[in-house]
């Protein structure tokens, strides 16, 4: 694990979940000051998306990071809650931070306005290959296809004319053995620290995010249906076995 900095800004955007309170967690036992803006904009779709797999990553989580609890954004880093994160409050919030670098973990679209707060140092985590699949549910929809040598995690610069922006850092999610659909996610959050760790660590030694270009557009996925969910966990699960 490369060293992690001391003293830097950062300020996250997310939303309240599990898996980004152990993000939170993680991260800010690693940098001088996190704050984080909790976005709770609802995004749905009009059909099924609800699988059973989905409630036992939560206990498993539970289990593997809190001792059996629930705990909230704010008991890790100062925490401001907002509909939308590109509400001028919270940019208002961000600017007074004045943070090294923003990093983005399962929010809605961010607007140009919040993007030019720091536009050479905001990124965004994204599941599996952003030039391959893009949008929602990325990663099972990697494994809808098969291609679980699609399953990784990508950490990319936001750019304000496109959601695309330069691909920072890029790592495989480690698959076990016998693993069950429901440790999955908790297996890419742990990747998905490491990656924000490791761009950190750039940022601070060469004072830049340094990236390549999207080579091409992924495919654009939606919510995937809880009916496609299924099968997925019998495909990833069938995997697993054969490892």
């Amino acid at each position: 694990m490369a060293d992690m900095p001391t003293d830097m800004r950062v300020a996250i955007l997310t939303t309240q979940t599990l898996h980004h309170a152990y993000f939170v967690r993680e991260i800010a036992k690693r940098v001088t000051s996190v704050l984080v803006l909790e976005e709770r904009r609802p995004i749905s779709a009009e059909f099924d998306t609800h699988h059973d797999f989905e409630e036992k990553s939560d206990e498993y989580e539970k289990k593997l990071w809190f001792e059996g609890q629930d705990p909230p954004l704010g008991d890790f880093a100062p925490t401001h809650t907002y509909h939308d994160v590109n509400d001028p409050d919270c940019i208002q919030k961000i600017q007074e931070f004045a943070p090294d670098a923003i990093v983005a973990y399962g929010t809605g679209k961010l607007d140009k306005g919040l993007i030019e707060i720091r536009p050479d140092r905001i990124v965004n985590l994204h599941g599996a290959n952003p030039e391959d699949y893009f949008g929602i549910d990325t990663h099972l929809w990697a494994i809808y296809h098969k291609d679980f040598d699609g399953l990784v995690s990508t950490l990319h610069r936001v750019e304000s004319n496109t959601e695309r922006g330069g691909v920072v850092l890029s790592a495989a999610i480690p698959i076990e053995p016998d693993m069950e659909m429901h440790e999955f996610r908790a297996a890419n959050t742990e990747v998905c620290v490491q990656l924000v760790i490791n761009g950190l660590h750039m940022l601070q030694t060469f004072g830049q995010f340094i990236s390549r270009p999207q080579n091409r557009s992924g495919r654009f996925y939606g919510f995937m249906p809880a009916v496609l969910k299924d099968l997925c966990k019998k495909r990833f699960e069938r995997y697993t076995a054969e490892l």
